[in-house]
């Protein structure tokens, strides 16, 4: 297949003056100040070659500042009426909402998605700080029978003290936002390490919320490495730990937490599977699973990355599919026409590349479309044609294959049919993750079996693998998570702890 053969035309770099270079601070003993380690970089993905912000990592004295801050600051944020800490984080919604254009194009700058899913997330992360604020009207505790005359049980839920944050690139505001904001909202303070790739909009969100007043010292930003971050969740000054990232690095985490016995909460990775049965509307499911695999340019942890089709439909579907993918529109994620930009770095555009030539190469996959660089003038960004790999032949020829079985985070996606419904269900199950799946079928004893059956936190019918709520529960089975869930009501199992109260009056108190 020649160089983006099978996808749409490339839409060119856009041209102009470079925006000035921003300056990246930590936000460390409650007090704006630069850095201390070394050069910090932020560039942009779609022309590496241009800087969007520079500043200097954390050094050991910021992190025990940040963390001294935070401890400083806990007592009085905790004892902050709930109304009172709410009125900062609906405060911080609506800059969010105000500044969401502006936001959305630096993200667009800095990560590479489109400008249109920048100003998305950033409205998101709005949505998310405006639910918590509305927590501070539900009830805080329940009240218990006891089964002893003039007596009643109280069961409160009390902050845990100061929390350790750590994000990754591909949402820099909406991730740290449904972390952020319930740790906020149930009184805890937090010294948050963001993704060294996305340092620019994670200082926003930042002084977004001090403009919003917040307290100083309740929240502490830190610029730094892998590094910084184990040592930011290993810290004694810590009380807990939630992390969104790699699954590998996850799993250190946890096990290092487990040997602190401190409480963490992980979100890791996803290999997710869109089912398409025998009876399912092939429009819609065509659609659906485009979108699920290559908007934010495959960089979600939900993102459709296997499609396991029944034999009855699957010539035609997988058709629509690849025709889709193809006429994907790739280029500059500022220009208003682009549906897919480039992936966050160059290291990651060619080690995602090296994954497609390496099956390309192996008996059983065929590539269906993209699958080869970039030539012209998006040779030089970070870009990936949208690719769809078919795996074909026996079981054994493709179940070891990394396509299958690795979480890549890219524009990738990998096909295999099934011989019916029953065996397409049966394929969503076979990997080690569990986030989220895709069932598509109007059939309700599919929908049922789907339900039973699949080992996921999140699954969806007839609709994309991606997509999250902040009222509702999200997480994953497997290894794809580990600890309590995000959002909603089940973020208070994490950002509390609870306090059982026997109260009696004493015999004096009735005189």
């Amino acid at each position: 297949m020649e160089q983006g053969a099978g996808t749409a035309p490339a839409a060119t770099p856009a041209k102009g003056p470079s925006p000035p270079v921003e300056q990246l601070r930590q936000l460390a003993g409650g007090r704006w100040r630069a850095g201390g380690g070394r050069e910090l970089l932020s560039v942009n993905p779609a022309r590496p070659k241009e800087v969007v912000a520079t500043g200097r990592l954390a050094q050991a004295r910021d992190l025990d500042d940040a963390v001294a801050a935070a401890r400083e600051a806990f007592p009085g944020w905790a004892a902050t009426p709930h109304h009172g800490q709410a009125g900062v984080l609906a405060h911080a919604a609506a800059l969010l909402d105000r500044r969401a254009e502006w936001y959305g194009e630096e993200l667009a700058r800095e990560e590479g998605k489109t400008r249109a899913e920048g100003v998305g997330e950033a409205r998101r992360a709005a949505e998310v700080f405006r639910y918590c604020a509305g927590e501070a009207s539900r009830p805080s505790g329940e009240v218990f029978a006891s089964p002893r005359p003039g007596e009643q049980i109280q069961v409160l839920h009390r902050p845990v003290g100061v929390v350790a944050a750590v994000t990754p690139f591909n949402f820099p505001i909406a991730i740290p936002a449904w972390k952020i904001a319930p740790a906020l909202g149930f009184g805890n303070t937090v010294v948050w390490k963001p993704s060294g790739l996305v340092p620019l909009l994670a200082q926003r969100l930042a002084e977004t919320l001090v403009e919003a007043g917040l307290p100083r010292g309740v929240l502490g930003l830190l610029h730094g490495d892998g590094e910084l971050g184990e040592r930011l969740a290993g810290h004694p000054g810590v009380d807990a730990v939630t992390f969104t990232g790699p699954t590998a690095v996850g799993r250190a985490l946890i096990a290092s937490c487990g040997a602190l016995a401190r409480p963490v909460q992980t979100e890791l990775g996803g290999k997710n599977a869109a089912a398409v049965l025998a009876d399912a509307d092939l429009g819609l499911a065509a659609a659906e699973v485009v979108a699920g695999a290559f908007r934010s340019a495959g960089q979600k942890c939900t993102a459709t990355s296997r499609l396991i089709v029944a034999d009855a439909v699957a010539d035609e579907l997988i058709a629509r599919v690849a025709d889709r993918a193809a006429a994907l529109r790739v280029g500059d994620p500022l220009e208003p026409s682009t549906e897919v930009g480039p992936v966050v770095s160059l290291q990651a555009r060619d080690e995602l590349q090296r994954t497609v030539d390496a099956a390309a190469a192996r008996p059983g996959a065929e590539v269906l479309t993209g699958g080869r660089p970039y030539g012209g003038p998006l040779a030089s960004g970070a870009y990936l044609p949208p690719t769809v790999v078919e795996l074909t032949g026996d079981e054994p020829l493709w179940h070891d294959d990394p396509l299958w079985r690795e979480e890549l985070f890219g524009p990738i996606l990998v096909v295999r049919r099934a011989r019916d419904d029953r065996e397409a269900l049966r394929l969503v199950n076979d990997s080690a993750f569990g986030l989220a799946a895709a069932v598509f079928t109007d059939d309700l004893r599919n929908v049922a079996a789907a339900m039973d059956t699949l080992d996921v936190g999140v699954l969806h019918i007839n609709s994309e693998t991606a997509g999250a709520d902040p009222h509702v529960p999200f997480g994953g089975a497997g290894r794809s998570g580990y600890g309590p869930r995000e959002q909603g009501s089940a973020a208070r199992e994490f950002f509390t702890a609870t306090r059982t109260v026997y109260v009696r009056a004493s015999a004096g108190g009735a005189r």
